[in-house]
């Protein structure tokens, strides 16, 4: 049994030595140690031995085998060492592939984060109410009459007689003081509809922004300071305001806030219309009916309230000539925000 292994393990060293090849190599491993392999086929074997001669073939057997294994991976790491490179399935010669692009925010939510944060810093809180309102608290709780324009059909995208998209995201000030007890400053950002055709500065779908400060001897004098402060910090110090008196259903006295125009420094610009100025938001003093629909009682409370157009407001930052652009999701526009945030 000795010399029989010796003399397979002497053969299957030189098959092993001799393989030109990993197939060849392969062919050598399976015919000694596969399942029905020389060497295998004698250690099946060993079952027909006395106990001593199974425990010497055993050990031979296995040492063997051992010497075989060794042998084989060794002249494996040969072979592959002479192996070309493109063999590997890697061609080292091809360029390397650009990263995948990475996303990042549309420019009308930058600015939507960046004024939220400026208003958190002056102590106001965020909230938001549905897309899907009631005429209630869209017109009715807002003081709207009901013979207003703004509730035609033409203005305004109704669901059924009661149900429209919201076309301001004003009924968010009923609801916050539906809900909550004086004081309050709130901001409210959100989406807002509107039926009109859309051109460079109109879109029946847009974004809007709305405040609400209501507390004990609040007046017009601390609205004026809020909207200044919120320009100074977002357009920088060197941009004026001025207030020009208005009229909106929802506040009396109402104004509409205008900044000098940032493109043509007041000088006049097709962007202003040759007038120097541009307006950003509509604001006043919270009327008294508006309290009553909300359960506050006129008598104890004052407030202000304010609200402008996060789109008017980005075009006015990066000076975008068309609001279209800021949603037809055109790459080649929106690639140019990368790395604001």
């Amino acid at each position: 049994m000795q010399e029989t292994i010796e003399r397979l393990r002497a053969e299957a060293l030189a098959a092993i030595g001799a393989a030109a090849d990993e197939a060849a190599l392969e062919a050598v491993r399976v015919s000694v140690l596969g399942r029905k392999g020389s060497l295998t086929g004698l250690l099946r074997g060993l079952k027909d031995l006395g106990d001593e001669a199974r425990r010497e073939a055993g050990a031979a057997l296995n040492a063997a085998k051992d010497d075989l294994n060794a042998a084989l991976t060794a002249r494996e790491a040969q072979l592959g060492a002479g192996r070309p490179a493109a063999s590997s399935g890697y061609d080292l010669t091809l360029p390397g592939r650009a990263p995948a692009p990475s996303g990042s925010l549309h420019p009308l939510q930058t600015v939507l984060e960046e004024i939220c944060d400026i208003f958190h810093g002056m102590g106001f809180s965020r909230d938001d109410g549905p897309e899907v309102e009631l005429d209630y608290y869209n017109f009715t709780a807002l003081n709207f009459p009901d013979d207003h324009p703004a509730r035609d059909i033409q203005d305004t995208f109704y669901i059924n007689d009661k149900v429209l998209l919201r076309t301001q995201t004003s009924p968010v000030q009923v609801r916050m003081m539906e809900r909550r007890e004086p004081p309050l400053a709130c901001v409210f950002p959100g989406r807002v509809y509107r039926n009109e055709n859309a051109d460079a500065s109109h879109s029946s779908e847009f974004f809007q922004i709305e405040g609400l400060v209501v507390d004990r001897a609040v007046s017009m004098a601390d609205l004026k300071d809020t909207v200044d402060t919120f320009v100074r910090n977002y357009f920088g110090a060197s941009a004026p305001t001025r207030f020009r008196p208005h009229y909106f259903p929802f506040t009396e006295p109402s104004v509409e806030v205008d900044m000098q125009c940032i493109l043509c420094g007041g000088k006049g610009c097709g962007t202003c219309k040759q007038g120097g100025w541009l307006e950003i938001m509509g604001a006043g003093m919270v009327h008294p009916n508006v309290f009553r629909a909300a359960g506050y009682p006129d008598d104890r409370y004052t407030g202000f309230a304010f609200g402008m157009g996060i789109d008017r407001i980005a075009m006015l930052k990066y000076g975008i000539s068309d609001i279209r652009l800021l949603y037809e999701n055109d790459l080649r526009f929106l690639n140019q925000f990368r790395g604001v945030q």
